[in-house]
């Protein structure tokens, strides 16, 4: 069997440096945009890398074990694999939503308010779409609906 450890849930980007912001530079200016562009595309080519290493395990560990306590054992880390690779296909079309976004000039404002989400924020998480308060209370509401 695999002595591989359990996948991250987000992976971590590599080779990241944070954007220095520039006194007076305008919001979401061309170097922005660059900077966002050039971390999305490393985050997606990243979990690009992951599902072509998931297949090339799932072809390679791929066995008729004759115990059905080892077959259940890769059958259940094979479906934590796919899982994996399913949230994480769903992030790469968030990505390219993202990028889009960016080509288009929408790229950094809450969509629910019309503010700057923030330089900080976005790179922490270069996908969001609303500002801290919108996603807060956003989560609050969700709490207190059970939603």
């Amino acid at each position: 069997m695999s002595d591989k450890k359990a996948p991250a849930s987000a992976p971590v980007l590599k080779n990241f440096t944070p954007y220095k912001e520039k006194k007076g530079e305008e919001y979401m200016n061309d170097n922005q945009k660059e900077h966002f562009k050039a971390i999305l595309n490393s985050w997606r080519n990243q979990l690009m890398e992951e599902v072509d290493r998931t297949v090339h395990h799932m072809q390679d560990e791929a066995a008729n074990y004759p115990d059905p306590a080892d077959r259940a054992t890769q059958e259940e880390e094979f479906s934590l694999e796919l899982r994996t690779r399913d949230r994480e296909r769903k992030l790469i079309k968030k990505i390219d939503s993202t990028l889009e976004k960016i080509a288009q000039d929408d790229y950094g404002y809450c969509e629910a308010c019309g503010i700057e989400i923030g330089i900080r924020r976005l790179e922490a998480r270069p996908t969001a779409n609303k500002c801290i308060d919108c996603k807060t209370l956003d989560e609050i509401k969700e709490k207190q609906w059970g939603a």
